[in-house]
């Protein structure tokens, strides 16, 4: 059986991020670990559901609660460095790695969870790129990621103005519960979660324009195979991202899978079998050999 992974991992600036381990389902070792990175405003408790299956399927599954959300520290929706989301998941990935040295890794990101890890695996693209967080992940599983969000000339005007002057002045988010699933249940529980929040500031806004781009501007050499899921009717973000990435990346290694009868949280919606099938399909057909 693989270690427990710590309740808490401390991030560069002494932010304590806090943590969850869903074992397998098997009494062999897993075949390896996939690490759920959550969205904006939610928490890692919000994923039971797909841990839960990940776990039939032989994978240990961690998660963590991001910085200014859920159990963990930080201001609701501020960020203190433009590429904290990337150096934190840096921190939990060795945390994960001393847990479970020999086993492959995946990461699994939904949302602005979806856009942090493919900036992410987007450096593993360009080796000259001098960052300090790099770290080598095997596969990444991106769901409705923020590669493009919904944002008007008007905002980004504003952003370019009083968000460089204030970046950390956390304003709400602007997103309608309403848009997260058809599912009323998921939708009321996402209202009444007490760890759920609604806050975003202007530097935070700003890393996720960044981010988008340089996915984008490295779709063409993308070298780390990728399932991609996303709803053509997401009103959380603009679909056009993923649909535009899916364009430029190539199909050996990323596999596109649009859906036009879900919401933006894919596996939390009235039609998600189909989302966890494709998930299943996928993930049996991964192989280091």
């Amino acid at each position: 059986m693989t270690p427990d992974l710590p309740p808490s991992v401390v991030t560069r600036d002494g932010v304590s991020l806090m943590t969850r381990h869903w074992r397998a389902n098997a009494s062999s070792s897993p075949v390896g670990v996939a690490c759920l990175v959550h969205g904006l405003g939610e928490h890692s408790g919000r994923y039971e559901k797909i841990a839960r299956h990940l776990n039939g399927l032989g994978w240990d599954v961690v998660a963590y609660d991001q910085r200014g959300h859920g159990r963990s520290g930080g201001d609701h929706g501020v960020l203190n460095r433009e590429d904290d989301f990337l150096h934190d998941l840096s921190a939990v990935i060795d945390t994960v790695r001393d847990c479970h040295a020999n086993l492959p890794l995946a990461l699994v990101g939904h949302s602005l969870g979806g856009l942090i890890v493919a900036r992410f695996v987007a450096a593993l693209c360009d080796p000259s790129e001098n960052v300090s967080w790099r770290r080598p992940v095997d596969w990444c599983v991106l769901s409705s990621p923020a590669l493009a969000i919904h944002i008007s000339w008007f905002q980004k005007c504003l952003m370019s103005t009083v968000g460089r002057l204030t970046p950390n002045l956390a304003l709400r988010n602007g997103l309608d519960p309403s848009w997260m699933s058809r599912d009323p249940a998921v939708v009321q529980a996402y209202q009444s979660d007490p760890l759920v929040h609604h806050k975003v500031s202007g530097r935070l806004v700003q890393f996720m324009l960044d981010a988008g781009e340089t996915v984008l501007a490295n779709a063409a050499r993308w070298n780390t195979p990728t399932l991609l899921v996303y709803s053509d009717k997401d009103r959380c973000v603009d679909p056009r991202g993923s649909a535009k990435f899916a364009s430029l990346a190539p199909s050996s290694v990323v596999a596109p899978h649009p859906f036009d009868r879900v919401s933006h949280e894919l596996f939390n919606d009235t039609d998600s079998g189909n989302v966890y099938s494709v998930l299943t399909e996928w993930l049996s057909g991964r192989s280091l050999a």
